[in-house]
């Protein structure tokens, strides 16, 4: 697991032992950005059930202007931290140790990217849509909600607000791609 563009290209990250985190593959990490494109410069970027930090990480090192990581787990947050210095990438960075739900349940802040990666098979993912769906005011204009599910997981969730524009699948990886 490294970063693959930008500022800390080219630096391996740690990752945490055990089943609690699932690591993004290089091949979708890549494709993911790619659909990014630029628009990553100055972005504000929330990476919730963060795991290692990678994908934030990913984010801060082209270029966002800011990354808020949320995750409960110890050996996680203790990544995140390790990552974030090891690539020098901190000081636009913020780690909040919390639960997701009642992170999203406190005052919103606009992210132009929130990404989602929750454990799998528990339906988090679509828990964690369904509360952004209710609390708009996460999203900032044109803002995009990025969830990062197994592809046996995906079932159409039931939203209000947020729609479904894209998806995509680089193997066990599927990216579903939402916006108000």
């Amino acid at each position: 697991m490294r970063v693959i563009a930008g500022k800390a290209k080219g630096r391996q990250l740690r990752d945490v032992a055990g089943p609690g985190t699932r690591p993004m593959t290089d091949r979708a990490k890549s494709a993911l950005f790619s659909i990014l494109g630029n628009d990553v410069q100055g972005a504000r970027f929330l990476d919730l059930f963060a795991g290692t930090g990678q994908v934030g990480i990913e984010a801060l090192s082209r270029g966002a202007a800011r990354a808020v990581f949320v995750e409960m787990g110890a050996a996680a947050l203790r990544a995140i931290q390790t990552n974030l210095q090891w690539t020098s990438l901190e000081a636009d960075a913020q780690i909040v140790r919390a639960d997701v739900f009642k992170y999203l349940s406190d005052a919103p802040q606009a992210f132009d990217y929130v990404y989602v990666a929750p454990p799998q098979y528990r339906g988090l993912w679509v828990q964690t849509l369904q509360l952004l769906d209710t609390i708009p005011d996460w999203l900032a204009e044109d803002g995009w909600v990025i969830a990062q599910i197994n592809p046996v997981e995906y079932a159409p969730p039931d939203l209000h607000r947020l729609t479904l524009f894209d998806q995509r699948q680089y193997g066990g990886v599927m990216l579903c791609f939402y916006t108000l």
